[in-house]
């Protein structure tokens, strides 16, 4: 009889996470990296709501387009300048240090933004907030993605990027209750920016709560370390010989020394020097911009501009229209977060794509019909039109353009590679800010034409270029693009890994007998897998797989 096939599935958790209690503790504390995306979504959309207050305009003499453009691109120039620094950090002192470091420098950043009385001060405040905002943007999702349980890798990672809205939301809300209560007082607008403080405050000094990266560990020579921390959050008995234990350091020691052995020193150039990692690049950098240039960067960032646009000037309307889009954009987002590895990521990809597209042209339609005939009826139709353009975007943007760039990307440079689409995108946002405000005054609705055009080319590449990664671990997703010889390895290493561990004595009662049925809590199985045996050490195949034929399959979270 041929040896059993492992895979993950075999040795992952039976039931919901929460009553697990390694998951549910893992989970809680990985909230802490998490408030990163909130703290950029929070950052991010300040500066637009800022824009509608009355006392903000006033006290910084009423900024044109190209003043706006510099402010915007100021937080941007301080990403750039990091971008050198953060991965680097983050493979020498560890992904935790990175994160602390990013959280003093962008509270520092916030004080001198809170007290800013001229454009010069706010500027550079928006400077220093972005140096310190790119090596936590680059860290947390690293921690994140190694250090989640399996089956909740694909959900965290995506949930990531989907509570950016989290922050926006409070932005949003802030300034509508700011304009509200404190009229055209100068604290109308210096309270939206010290609520500012508030998270980098609390992962300043909870961060260290957080057990530190497990392939960071390894890469290390902290094996023991790294086992210690998979056996507390990863395994039922907190025991390091547990088979999944044993399945998942197999498999990081053998992805880190095939990493090593294919770049025996890893710089920015090794993420070009071999067809799978410049093809890694390509879809990444080519996802980082689709991001940003489907659009969104109108609304996102200049939505005063594009409700005067449609005739909308009343400044409470304003607030509440663009506090009611960032609701709705966490409601999108989230539900693409869940639906990441029931669809997969290249279908909701293509569903985006397409979504976008036709709604963003019925957009421009609605928009140039107001411009050219004052129609009204127009001009109300495209307010939801913005709310269902973003709907396709969320569903698949905001929640993967992390995640699947962190899943594609070896350990050996997936801090290097998210660091450059992290690049990427301020480049593209750079663009945005300084071009779209001068853009919409010279062109007005007709430069809404130039998205639609690009809107097609973004479907083709996506259509063309995104393979699947669902049910996968980290490390044979990351091995996909490096040929068929790598993700089987990788699987043979578990496997044999996995069944040494078979004999070994661990806690008791791992592995109790359960009714299929509570498998669908967490997972489909797409195959017939081998009986567990009640209160014993191993598993057995059944008489039928004589042949010790197998099918490898999936898992899906649900």
């Amino acid at each position: 009889m041929a040896p059993t096939e492992w895979t993950v599935v075999d040795f992952i958790h039976r039931g919901p996470w929460w009553k697990n209690h390694g998951i549910r503790v893992l989970n809680l504390l990985l909230v802490i990296p998490l408030l990163t995306a909130s703290i950029n979504g929070l950052d991010s959309s300040l500066l637009n709501g800022l824009q509608i207050l009355p006392s903000w305009q006033e006290e910084f003499n009423h900024p044109n387009s190209k003043t706006l453009g510099l402010i915007s691109a100021a937080q941007v120039i301080g990403s750039i300048i990091a971008f050198p620094f953060a991965p680097m950090f983050a493979d020498w002192l560890g992904r935790r240090p990175t994160l602390f470091i990013g959280a003093v420098v962008m509270l520092a950043g916030v004080g001198l933004q809170s007290s800013a009385f001229n454009v010069g001060m706010l500027a550079g405040a928006r400077g220093i907030i972005g140096f310190g905002l790119t090596f936590g943007l680059n860290t947390a999702p690293l921690l994140i993605t190694e250090l989640a349980y399996p089956t909740q890798r694909g959900k965290l990672t995506a949930l990531y990027n989907a509570s950016w809205y989290v922050g926006s939301i409070v932005a949003a809300w802030t300034c509508f209750g700011a304009w509200h209560g404190a009229g055209t007082s100068s604290w109308s607008w210096r309270v939206p920016t010290l609520i500012q403080a508030l998270p980098p405050m609390l992962q300043a000094f909870l961060i260290w709560i957080v057990p530190e990266s497990p392939r960071f560990l390894v890469s290390k020579g902290l094996e023991s370390r790294a086992a210690a921390s998979l056996a507390r959050f990863h395994s039922v008995t907190n025991d390091e010989r547990d088979p999944l234990i044993m399945f998942e350091m197999a498999q990081i020691r053998h992805a880190l020394k095939m990493e090593k052995e294919i770049a025996s020193s890893t710089s920015f150039k090794t993420l070009f020097a071999t067809p799978g990692n410049r093809r890694r690049m390509w879809i990444i950098i080519s996802l980082a911009v689709f991001s940003q240039w489907s659009g969104n960067g109108l609304v996102s960032y200049y939505i005063n501009l594009v409700l005067d646009g449609v005739g909308i000037t009343d400044a409470g309307t304003k607030a509440a229209i663009n506090g009611g889009l960032q609701i709705w954009n966490l409601i999108a987002a989230t539900t693409g977060a869940m639906l990441v590895e029931r669809l997969g990521r290249r279908t909701l990809f293509i569903i985006s794509n397409v979504g976008m597209l036709i709604d963003f042209c019925a957009w421009t339609l609605t928009t140039a019909l107001f411009n050219t005939t004052g129609n009204t009826i127009a001009a109300r139709a495209t307010i939801p039109f913005i709310f269902i353009f973003y709907f396709f975007y969320d569903i698949a943007y905001t929640p993967m353009i992390v995640a699947y760039t962190l899943e594609i990307l070896p350990f050996n440079i997936r801090a290097k590679g998210f660091a450059v689409m992290n690049f990427v995108l301020s480049l593209t946002l750079a663009f945005n800010q300084f071009v779209n405000p001068w853009a919409l005054d010279a062109l007005g609705w007709k430069y809404y034409l130039v998205y639609c055009s690009w809107l097609i080319i973004e479907l083709v590449f996506v259509v063309v270029f995104i393979i699947e990664t669902k049910g996968r671990t980290l490390e044979e997703t990351a091995a996909l693009f490096d040929g068929e010889q790598q993700p089987h390895a990788l699987v043979q290493t578990g496997n044999e890994a996995a069944t040494m561990s078979m004999a070994a004595p661990r806690g008791p009662h791992i592995w109790i007998q359960e009714e299929k049925s509570t498998v669908t809590d967490i997972l489909e199985m797409r195959d017939t897998r081998p009986q567990r045996i009640g209160e014993c050490s191993r598993w057995t195949t059944r008489p039928d797989d004589a042949s010790g034929s197998s099918d490898t399959g999936s898992f899906e979270a649900i």
